[in-house]
Protein backbone atom coordinates (compact mmCIF):
# COMPACT_ATOMS: atom_id res chain seq x y z
CA UNK A 1 0.00 0.00 0.00
CA UNK A 2 2.72 2.27 0.55
CA UNK A 3 4.09 1.85 -2.84
CA UNK A 4 0.51 2.61 -4.16
CA UNK A 5 0.49 5.92 -1.77
CA UNK A 6 3.83 6.79 -3.17
CA UNK A 7 2.67 6.40 -6.58
CA UNK A 8 -0.26 8.94 -6.04
CA UNK A 9 1.69 11.11 -4.25
CA UNK A 10 4.33 11.08 -7.06
CA UNK A 11 1.74 11.93 -9.71
CA UNK A 12 0.15 14.31 -7.65
CA UNK A 13 3.30 16.15 -7.71
CA UNK A 14 3.64 15.57 -11.29
CA UNK A 15 0.53 17.39 -12.14
CA UNK A 16 1.19 19.96 -9.90
CA UNK A 17 4.26 20.30 -11.68
CA UNK A 18 2.49 20.80 -14.98
CA UNK A 19 0.21 23.68 -14.03
CA UNK A 20 2.23 25.42 -11.70
CA UNK A 21 5.26 26.21 -14.54
CA UNK A 22 3.34 25.04 -17.60
CA UNK A 23 5.74 26.73 -19.81
CA UNK A 24 8.81 25.01 -18.82
CA UNK A 25 7.10 21.70 -18.50
CA UNK A 26 5.98 22.06 -21.76
CA UNK A 27 8.94 23.28 -23.37
CA UNK A 28 10.51 20.13 -21.29
CA UNK A 29 8.14 17.35 -22.27
CA UNK A 30 8.70 18.53 -25.60
CA UNK A 31 11.67 17.25 -26.67
CA UNK A 32 10.02 13.47 -25.35
CA UNK A 33 6.85 14.20 -27.10
CA UNK A 34 8.64 14.79 -30.67
CA UNK A 35 11.37 11.81 -29.70
CA UNK A 36 8.77 9.44 -29.08
CA UNK A 37 6.61 10.81 -31.68
CA UNK A 38 9.13 10.25 -34.24
CA UNK A 39 9.97 6.74 -33.14
CA UNK A 40 6.43 5.71 -33.11
CA UNK A 41 5.66 7.80 -36.38
CA UNK A 42 8.79 5.77 -38.25
CA UNK A 43 7.68 1.99 -36.77
CA UNK A 44 4.02 2.59 -37.82
CA UNK A 45 4.68 4.04 -41.08
CA UNK A 46 7.12 0.69 -41.55
CA UNK A 47 5.09 -1.89 -40.15
CA UNK A 48 1.80 -0.36 -42.43
CA UNK A 49 4.38 -0.84 -45.43
CA UNK A 50 5.43 -4.13 -44.59
CA UNK A 51 1.68 -4.94 -43.99
CA UNK A 52 1.16 -4.02 -47.19
CA UNK A 53 3.74 -5.74 -48.61
CA UNK A 54 3.22 -8.43 -47.36
CA UNK A 55 -0.70 -8.54 -48.33
CA UNK A 56 0.19 -7.84 -51.76
CA UNK A 57 2.37 -10.48 -52.34
CA UNK A 58 0.26 -13.02 -50.76
CA UNK A 59 -1.40 -14.47 -53.56
CA UNK A 60 1.72 -15.17 -54.72
CA UNK A 61 4.02 -18.26 -53.35
CA UNK A 62 7.31 -16.73 -52.24
CA UNK A 63 9.24 -19.41 -54.11
CA UNK A 64 7.29 -18.01 -57.51
CA UNK A 65 9.95 -17.16 -60.33
CA UNK A 66 9.94 -14.42 -62.71
CA UNK A 67 12.19 -15.37 -65.34
CA UNK A 68 12.98 -12.49 -67.67
CA UNK A 69 15.74 -10.41 -69.24
CA UNK A 70 15.87 -7.91 -65.99
CA UNK A 71 17.03 -8.29 -62.54
CA UNK A 72 15.06 -7.52 -59.69
CA UNK A 73 17.93 -6.43 -57.43
CA UNK A 74 21.59 -5.37 -58.09
CA UNK A 75 23.52 -7.81 -60.95
CA UNK A 76 27.55 -8.01 -60.97
CA UNK A 77 27.24 -8.21 -64.58
CA UNK A 78 27.46 -4.70 -66.26
CA UNK A 79 24.74 -2.84 -67.46
CA UNK A 80 26.23 -2.56 -71.18
CA UNK A 81 25.77 -6.53 -71.55
CA UNK A 82 22.47 -7.16 -69.37
CA UNK A 83 21.12 -4.58 -72.31
CA UNK A 84 22.00 -6.90 -74.71
CA UNK A 85 20.01 -9.74 -72.85
CA UNK A 86 17.20 -11.50 -75.38
CA UNK A 87 13.52 -11.33 -74.11
CA UNK A 88 11.91 -14.70 -73.00
CA UNK A 89 9.17 -15.83 -75.94
CA UNK A 90 6.43 -17.56 -76.04
CA UNK A 91 8.09 -20.37 -76.90
CA UNK A 92 10.85 -20.83 -74.46
CA UNK A 93 7.40 -20.86 -72.43
CA UNK A 94 5.94 -23.80 -74.33
CA UNK A 95 9.27 -25.52 -74.08
CA UNK A 96 9.76 -24.96 -70.35
CA UNK A 97 6.05 -25.87 -69.39
CA UNK A 98 6.49 -29.11 -70.70
CA UNK A 99 9.83 -30.59 -69.73
CA UNK A 100 10.30 -28.76 -66.21
CA UNK A 101 9.95 -30.89 -63.31
CA UNK A 102 8.86 -30.28 -59.80
CA UNK A 103 6.30 -27.29 -61.22
CA UNK A 104 2.56 -26.34 -60.25
CA UNK A 105 2.04 -23.89 -62.67
CA UNK A 106 3.86 -21.56 -65.41
CA UNK A 107 2.38 -18.57 -67.24
CA UNK A 108 3.66 -16.54 -70.10
CA UNK A 109 2.70 -12.43 -69.35
CA UNK A 110 3.53 -9.43 -71.29
CA UNK A 111 4.24 -5.96 -68.97
CA UNK A 112 2.85 -3.21 -71.36
CA UNK A 113 1.97 0.63 -71.34
CA UNK A 114 -1.33 1.92 -69.93
CA UNK A 115 -4.50 1.90 -71.94
CA UNK A 116 -8.01 4.08 -72.46
CA UNK A 117 -10.51 0.99 -72.16
CA UNK A 118 -14.41 2.24 -73.49
CA UNK A 119 -17.92 1.12 -72.79
CA UNK A 120 -20.56 3.32 -74.83
CA UNK A 121 -20.04 6.79 -74.17
CA UNK A 122 -17.97 6.22 -71.12
CA UNK A 123 -14.14 6.26 -71.03
CA UNK A 124 -11.52 5.02 -68.26
CA UNK A 125 -8.04 5.96 -68.69
CA UNK A 126 -4.41 4.77 -67.11
CA UNK A 127 -6.01 1.66 -67.09
CA UNK A 128 -3.18 -1.38 -66.55
CA UNK A 129 -3.08 -3.97 -69.24
CA UNK A 130 -2.38 -7.42 -68.40
CA UNK A 131 -1.84 -9.43 -70.73
CA UNK A 132 -1.36 -12.86 -69.82
CA UNK A 133 -2.38 -16.88 -70.19
CA UNK A 134 -4.64 -18.69 -68.80
CA UNK A 135 -2.77 -20.61 -66.01
CA UNK A 136 -2.03 -16.84 -64.18
CA UNK A 137 -5.32 -17.43 -62.50
CA UNK A 138 -3.49 -20.51 -60.70
CA UNK A 139 -0.03 -18.48 -60.30
CA UNK A 140 -1.56 -15.50 -58.68
CA UNK A 141 -4.29 -17.57 -57.10
CA UNK A 142 -7.14 -14.79 -58.44
CA UNK A 143 -10.59 -13.80 -57.04
CA UNK A 144 -13.32 -13.08 -58.77
CA UNK A 145 -16.79 -11.14 -57.81
CA UNK A 146 -18.44 -12.83 -60.88
CA UNK A 147 -18.05 -14.46 -64.29
CA UNK A 148 -14.77 -16.42 -64.99
CA UNK A 149 -11.21 -16.25 -66.30
CA UNK A 150 -10.74 -17.10 -69.79
CA UNK A 151 -10.47 -20.90 -70.78
CA UNK A 152 -7.00 -22.77 -72.61
CA UNK A 153 -8.89 -22.81 -75.85
CA UNK A 154 -9.85 -18.84 -75.42
CA UNK A 155 -5.72 -18.22 -74.18
CA UNK A 156 -3.74 -20.21 -76.89
CA UNK A 157 -6.58 -18.48 -79.92
CA UNK A 158 -6.09 -14.60 -78.81
CA UNK A 159 -9.55 -14.52 -78.13
CA UNK A 160 -11.40 -10.79 -77.83
CA UNK A 161 -12.70 -11.89 -74.17
CA UNK A 162 -11.62 -9.60 -71.22
CA UNK A 163 -11.85 -9.90 -67.24
CA UNK A 164 -12.37 -6.60 -65.76
CA UNK A 165 -10.50 -5.51 -62.11
CA UNK A 166 -13.32 -3.93 -60.01
CA UNK A 167 -12.67 -0.58 -60.05
CA UNK A 168 -12.89 -0.60 -63.70
CA UNK A 169 -16.35 -2.82 -63.79
CA UNK A 170 -17.67 -0.15 -61.41
CA UNK A 171 -16.65 2.92 -63.69
CA UNK A 172 -17.66 1.46 -66.76
CA UNK A 173 -20.85 -0.17 -66.08
CA UNK A 174 -22.24 2.03 -63.04
CA UNK A 175 -24.06 -1.24 -60.97
CA UNK A 176 -25.28 -2.97 -64.80
CA UNK A 177 -24.17 -6.48 -64.82
CA UNK A 178 -20.61 -6.41 -66.86
CA UNK A 179 -20.98 -10.01 -67.96
CA UNK A 180 -21.53 -10.11 -71.81
CA UNK A 181 -20.99 -6.72 -72.60
CA UNK A 182 -18.48 -5.42 -75.11
CA UNK A 183 -15.45 -2.84 -74.34
CA UNK A 184 -13.57 -1.07 -76.72
CA UNK A 185 -9.97 -1.71 -76.14
CA UNK A 186 -6.85 -1.67 -78.87
CA UNK A 187 -9.64 -0.29 -81.10
CA UNK A 188 -11.10 -4.15 -80.81
CA UNK A 189 -14.12 -4.78 -79.42
CA UNK A 190 -13.84 -7.38 -76.30
CA UNK A 191 -16.73 -9.55 -74.29
CA UNK A 192 -16.60 -9.10 -70.55
CA UNK A 193 -16.30 -12.70 -69.08
CA UNK A 194 -15.11 -11.55 -65.28
CA UNK A 195 -14.72 -9.41 -62.33
CA UNK A 196 -12.18 -9.54 -59.85
CA UNK A 197 -12.88 -8.50 -56.20
CA UNK A 198 -11.79 -5.46 -54.90
CA UNK A 199 -8.44 -5.36 -53.14
CA UNK A 200 -6.84 -2.31 -53.20
CA UNK A 201 -4.13 -0.41 -54.72
CA UNK A 202 -0.25 -2.38 -54.27
CA UNK A 203 2.96 -0.93 -53.68
CA UNK A 204 4.63 -1.00 -57.10
CA UNK A 205 1.55 0.78 -58.29
CA UNK A 206 0.59 -1.92 -59.76
CA UNK A 207 -3.85 -1.97 -58.57
CA UNK A 208 -5.03 -5.19 -59.53
CA UNK A 209 -9.03 -2.94 -59.44
CA UNK A 210 -7.90 -1.14 -61.78
CA UNK A 211 -6.24 -4.30 -64.04
CA UNK A 212 -7.97 -5.77 -66.83
CA UNK A 213 -6.40 -8.71 -68.08
CA UNK A 214 -6.68 -10.01 -72.09
CA UNK A 215 -4.83 -13.03 -73.76
CA UNK A 216 -1.53 -12.77 -74.72
CA UNK A 217 -1.85 -14.07 -77.70
CA UNK A 218 -4.13 -11.49 -78.99
CA UNK A 219 -1.45 -8.61 -77.96
CA UNK A 220 1.06 -11.28 -79.76
CA UNK A 221 -0.62 -11.22 -83.24
CA UNK A 222 -1.33 -7.68 -82.89
CA UNK A 223 2.13 -5.92 -82.29
CA UNK A 224 4.26 -9.35 -82.64
CA UNK A 225 7.31 -10.37 -80.18
CA UNK A 226 9.66 -7.85 -81.16
CA UNK A 227 8.20 -4.88 -79.94
CA UNK A 228 9.58 -1.97 -77.62
CA UNK A 229 6.37 -1.57 -76.35
CA UNK A 230 5.98 -4.90 -73.94
CA UNK A 231 8.59 -6.40 -71.89
CA UNK A 232 7.69 -10.34 -71.80
CA UNK A 233 8.04 -12.45 -68.31
CA UNK A 234 7.61 -16.30 -67.36
CA UNK A 235 6.02 -16.59 -64.37
CA UNK A 236 6.48 -20.09 -62.41
CA UNK A 237 5.19 -21.28 -58.99
CA UNK A 238 7.11 -24.19 -58.14
CA UNK A 239 5.38 -27.27 -56.15
CA UNK A 240 5.24 -26.74 -52.38
CA UNK A 241 8.34 -27.83 -51.08
CA UNK A 242 10.82 -28.32 -53.31
CA UNK A 243 14.34 -27.26 -53.02
CA UNK A 244 14.43 -23.76 -54.89
CA UNK A 245 17.99 -23.82 -55.53
CA UNK A 246 17.87 -27.34 -57.17
CA UNK A 247 14.87 -26.07 -59.16
CA UNK A 248 16.60 -22.89 -60.31
CA UNK A 249 19.63 -25.01 -61.32
CA UNK A 250 17.68 -27.09 -63.47
CA UNK A 251 15.44 -24.11 -64.71
CA UNK A 252 18.56 -22.56 -65.69
CA UNK A 253 20.25 -25.52 -67.46
CA UNK A 254 17.09 -25.93 -69.68
CA UNK A 255 16.83 -22.57 -70.88
CA UNK A 256 20.14 -22.19 -71.47
CA UNK A 257 19.79 -26.02 -73.57
CA UNK A 258 17.13 -24.15 -75.56
CA UNK A 259 19.21 -20.97 -76.09
CA UNK A 260 21.97 -23.18 -77.09
CA UNK A 261 24.37 -21.40 -74.55
CA UNK A 262 28.28 -22.71 -74.60
CA UNK A 263 29.90 -23.61 -71.20
CA UNK A 264 31.68 -20.79 -70.32
CA UNK A 265 29.07 -18.25 -71.97
CA UNK A 266 27.23 -16.56 -69.11
CA UNK A 267 23.22 -16.82 -68.22
CA UNK A 268 21.77 -14.29 -70.76
CA UNK A 269 18.45 -14.12 -68.45
CA UNK A 270 17.73 -13.57 -64.64
CA UNK A 271 16.23 -15.76 -62.39
CA UNK A 272 14.09 -13.45 -60.14
CA UNK A 273 12.94 -15.61 -57.08
CA UNK A 274 9.77 -13.69 -55.34
CA UNK A 275 11.47 -14.68 -51.60
CA UNK A 276 14.82 -12.87 -52.52
CA UNK A 277 12.82 -9.81 -53.43
CA UNK A 278 11.11 -9.46 -50.19
CA UNK A 279 14.45 -10.62 -48.63
CA UNK A 280 15.59 -6.94 -50.80
CA UNK A 281 12.36 -5.22 -49.32
CA UNK A 282 13.24 -6.17 -46.04
CA UNK A 283 16.64 -4.85 -45.71
CA UNK A 284 15.39 -1.89 -46.97
CA UNK A 285 12.90 -1.91 -44.16
CA UNK A 286 15.58 -2.06 -41.34
CA UNK A 287 17.51 0.57 -43.18
CA UNK A 288 14.00 2.76 -42.98
CA UNK A 289 14.07 1.78 -38.83
CA UNK A 290 17.95 2.32 -38.13
CA UNK A 291 17.59 5.88 -39.71
CA UNK A 292 14.36 6.82 -38.17
CA UNK A 293 15.78 5.65 -34.50
CA UNK A 294 18.90 7.64 -35.59
CA UNK A 295 16.81 11.08 -35.84
CA UNK A 296 14.47 10.03 -32.93
CA UNK A 297 17.47 9.37 -30.48
CA UNK A 298 18.70 13.28 -30.71
CA UNK A 299 15.32 13.99 -30.16
CA UNK A 300 15.21 11.87 -26.72
CA UNK A 301 18.85 12.80 -25.87
CA UNK A 302 17.06 15.99 -26.11
CA UNK A 303 14.42 15.56 -24.27
CA UNK A 304 16.00 13.43 -21.42
CA UNK A 305 18.50 16.65 -20.90
CA UNK A 306 15.00 18.65 -20.57
CA UNK A 307 13.39 16.57 -18.54
CA UNK A 308 16.25 16.02 -15.80
CA UNK A 309 16.47 20.03 -15.77
CA UNK A 310 12.97 20.07 -14.45
CA UNK A 311 13.47 17.82 -11.96
CA UNK A 312 16.85 19.38 -10.61
CA UNK A 313 14.53 22.36 -10.27
CA UNK A 314 11.64 20.30 -8.92
CA UNK A 315 14.49 19.18 -6.14
CA UNK A 316 15.29 22.81 -5.22
CA UNK A 317 12.13 24.01 -5.09
CA UNK A 318 10.99 21.04 -2.76
CA UNK A 319 13.97 21.50 -0.87
CA UNK A 320 12.22 22.40 2.41
CA UNK A 321 9.49 20.09 1.86
CA UNK A 322 12.49 17.27 1.68
CA UNK A 323 13.95 18.17 4.82
CA UNK A 324 10.20 17.83 6.41
CA UNK A 325 9.71 14.45 5.01
CA UNK A 326 13.40 13.66 6.32
CA UNK A 327 12.49 15.16 9.70
CA UNK A 328 9.40 12.55 10.30
CA UNK A 329 10.95 10.01 9.48
CA UNK A 330 10.75 9.45 5.67
CA UNK A 331 13.62 7.05 4.69
CA UNK A 332 16.24 8.15 1.46
CA UNK A 333 14.66 5.31 -0.34
CA UNK A 334 10.82 6.59 -0.26
CA UNK A 335 12.26 10.37 -1.22
CA UNK A 336 14.04 8.67 -4.41
CA UNK A 337 11.38 6.57 -5.72
CA UNK A 338 8.98 9.61 -5.25
CA UNK A 339 11.17 12.16 -7.28
CA UNK A 340 11.53 8.94 -9.98
CA UNK A 341 7.89 8.25 -10.46
CA UNK A 342 7.57 11.90 -11.03
CA UNK A 343 10.06 11.73 -13.67
CA UNK A 344 8.70 8.52 -15.27
CA UNK A 345 5.07 9.84 -14.76
CA UNK A 346 5.97 13.59 -16.74
CA UNK A 347 8.18 11.57 -19.57
CA UNK A 348 4.96 9.33 -19.83
CA UNK A 349 2.63 11.90 -20.08
CA UNK A 350 4.99 13.47 -22.71
CA UNK A 351 5.43 10.09 -24.82
CA UNK A 352 1.84 9.34 -24.76
CA UNK A 353 0.73 12.88 -26.25
CA UNK A 354 3.44 11.92 -29.06
CA UNK A 355 1.72 8.67 -29.40
CA UNK A 356 -2.07 10.90 -29.80
CA UNK A 357 -0.18 12.20 -32.66
CA UNK A 358 0.95 9.73 -34.62
CA UNK A 359 -3.00 8.21 -34.27
CA UNK A 360 -4.50 11.67 -35.06
CA UNK A 361 -1.83 11.67 -38.51
CA UNK A 362 -2.11 8.07 -39.39
CA UNK A 363 -6.26 8.72 -39.14
CA UNK A 364 -6.16 11.75 -41.41
CA UNK A 365 -3.36 10.25 -43.80
CA UNK A 366 -5.53 6.85 -44.25
CA UNK A 367 -8.77 8.74 -45.10
CA UNK A 368 -6.74 11.17 -47.58
CA UNK A 369 -4.76 8.50 -49.25
CA UNK A 370 -5.23 5.33 -50.93
CA UNK A 371 -2.95 3.71 -47.94
CA UNK A 372 -3.82 2.50 -44.72
CA UNK A 373 -1.50 3.45 -42.13
CA UNK A 374 -2.14 1.31 -38.64
CA UNK A 375 -0.97 2.70 -35.05
CA UNK A 376 -0.20 -1.46 -33.45
CA UNK A 377 -0.89 -1.75 -30.09
CA UNK A 378 2.67 -3.29 -29.82
CA UNK A 379 3.88 -0.07 -31.14
CA UNK A 380 1.69 2.02 -28.64
CA UNK A 381 3.28 0.03 -25.46
CA UNK A 382 6.55 0.44 -26.58
CA UNK A 383 6.33 3.97 -26.94
CA UNK A 384 4.78 4.28 -23.41
CA UNK A 385 7.20 2.20 -22.27
CA UNK A 386 10.43 3.91 -23.99
CA UNK A 387 9.09 7.22 -22.77
CA UNK A 388 9.00 5.33 -19.12
CA UNK A 389 12.92 4.30 -20.10
CA UNK A 390 13.56 7.84 -20.65
CA UNK A 391 11.82 9.06 -17.17
CA UNK A 392 13.77 6.73 -15.49
CA UNK A 393 17.32 7.60 -17.09
CA UNK A 394 16.24 11.11 -16.68
CA UNK A 395 15.41 11.19 -13.45
CA UNK A 396 17.62 8.84 -11.16
CA UNK A 397 20.69 11.80 -10.86
CA UNK A 398 18.52 14.40 -9.32
CA UNK A 399 16.07 11.60 -7.58
CA UNK A 400 19.28 10.29 -5.79
CA UNK A 401 20.50 14.00 -4.82
CA UNK A 402 17.25 14.76 -3.47
CA UNK A 403 17.54 11.51 -1.61
CA UNK A 404 20.73 12.37 0.09
CA UNK A 405 19.80 15.88 1.25
CA UNK A 406 20.45 16.40 5.20
CA UNK A 407 17.38 17.18 6.87
CA UNK A 408 18.62 19.90 9.35
CA UNK A 409 20.19 21.47 5.91
CA UNK A 410 17.00 21.19 3.70
CA UNK A 411 14.62 23.02 6.26
CA UNK A 412 17.61 25.70 6.79
CA UNK A 413 18.11 26.20 3.16
CA UNK A 414 14.29 26.53 2.34
CA UNK A 415 13.36 29.18 4.78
Amino acid sequence: MIYVRLLKESFGFAINALRNNKLRTLLSLLGVTIGIFSIIAVLTAVDSLDRKIKKDLSTLDKNSIYLMRFSFGPSEIPEWKREQFPDVTYEEYEYLKKSLNDMEAMCFQLFTRKENIKYEGKTVSSVNIGPTTYEQEDVQKLEFKEGRFFNESESNSGAPVIVLGYQIAKNLFDGQDPLGKKVRLYGQKFTVIGVMTKKGAGIFDENEDTTVYIPVNFLRQMYGDNNDMITPAILIKPVDGVDIDAFKEELKQKLRHFRGLKEGEIDNFFVNVLSGFTDLLDGLIQQMNFVGWLIAGFSLLVGGFGIANIMFVSVKERTNLIGIQKSLGAKNKFILLQFLFEAIILCVIGGLIGILLVYIISIVLTNALDFEFVLSVGNIMFGTFLAGIIGLIAGVIPAFVASRLDPVEAIRSGM
